[in-house]
């Protein structure tokens, strides 16, 4: 089968590739449809590591992805052939203490697609496990099927803000994480999300969910915005969603006493500011997100329930054999881009 590989850093190639994949009895094999172009993905292409994780070997990229089901292991009992499904990427150990604790996205033996020495999905077909594997409603298109990867992250943060029914919420960041995060709060409670960045155009595509007002940082002073915006008392939840070290000096300010901050972005050198006396003298709460856990149903059912819509975000998608071309566009980091996604299928 034909795959997208990474050889090395700055290096793909769209070319055959064996994998050996064996259908288990707990197993299904699924023909890929979509795959949606993560940011890791392009980090990995630019740099040829996150952090520990580098690019010894040729890798398969990609881990958000959508398809049909083409065979079932003998102990599969809740899809069938012809199932349309998406799949977490992550595979923790079944029997490691953090998958009994419910928290198994912080496994250290998590198997997590396309992050070394684990191959991703941008191939014709792959085995995976039945239990990370979940069926799409007939109202929850394939494209939308390849964004359930990225929504649970805002799904995620969203739950461990605690949301309170009227909230007010600001996220930093309006990328696709960002505007994922946003929507996941007012799925979750919020009354409003007042979303920053320096990118108009990204601001601009957040604008178009109700309840939602865009705040272009390069222009307009993001704390004197907030406590305008809620009578000096702040924001219930502030979400950093950039991992940008400059963003982390304020937050303790945008928020109201007895608020959350949630960790959602990572920075690049694995620190920034925090205003530690500030968080401890307004009694704010500080939350961090590593992936998710057991957010795909919640965020499928919101899916096909319409109220989350993850159309827009979507802002194109390409076939298989452009692959390398639209991993050359991802680098570019065109503000008008959001979410691009490879179609298989």
């Amino acid at each position: 089968m034909k795959a997208l590989v990474l050889e090395k850093q700055h290096v793909l190639s769209l070319r055959d590739f064996e994998t050996n994949q064996t259908v288990g009895p707990n197993d299904v094999k699924i023909a890929i449809h979509t795959v949606g172009v993560c940011g890791s993905d392009v980090h990995y292409y630019e740099e040829g590591r996150i952090g520990p994780f580098v690019v010894t070997e040729p890798m398969i990229l990609g881990h958000e992805a959508s398809g049909t089901v083409i065979e079932t292991g003998s102990a599969v009992t809740h899809l069938m052939v012809g199932d349309r499904v998406c799949m977490e990427p992550g595979i923790p150990a079944p029997n490691s203490r953090a998958s009994k604790l419910g928290l198994y996205n912080l496994d250290p033996a998590v198997r997590f697609w396309a992050t070394p020495p684990i191959h991703g999905c941008l191939i014709g077909n792959v085995v995976h496990p039945a239990a990370f594997t979940y069926r799409l409603p007939d109202s929850v298109s394939f494209a939308e099927g390849a964004m359930v990867e990225p929504f649970a992250i805002g799904m995620q943060s969203a739950a461990k803000a605690k949301i309170k029914p009227g909230d007010v919420a600001v996220v930093i960041g309006a990328g696709p994480i960002g505007t994922m995060v946003a929507l996941a709060a007012l799925a979750g409670g919020c009354a409003r999300v007042i979303i920053a960045d320096l990118a108009k155009p990204k601001l601009d595509i957040a604008a178009q969910y109700a309840a939602v007002t865009p705040v272009d940082v390069s222009k307009t002073d993001l704390v004197e915005f907030v406590l305008a915006q809620t009578s000096g008392w702040g924001a219930d939840v502030v979400f950093e969603c950039t991992g940008a070290a400059p963003a982390y000096r304020n937050l303790a300010e945008i928020a109201a006493p007895g608020g959350a901050i949630v960790l959602v972005g990572m920075p690049a050198k694995g620190t920034a500011e925090l205003d530690v006396v500030r968080i401890q003298t307004k009694e704010l709460r500080l939350e961090s997100v590593f992936r998710y856990a057991n957010m795909y149903d919640r965020s499928i059912e919101l899916i096909a329930s319409g109220r989350v819509d993850l159309k827009p975000l979507i802002s194109g998608s390409f076939a298989f054999e452009d692959s390398i071309k639209v991993f050359e566009r991802a680098a570019e980091h065109r503000p008008t881009d959001v979410k691009l996604q490879i179609v298989l299928g």
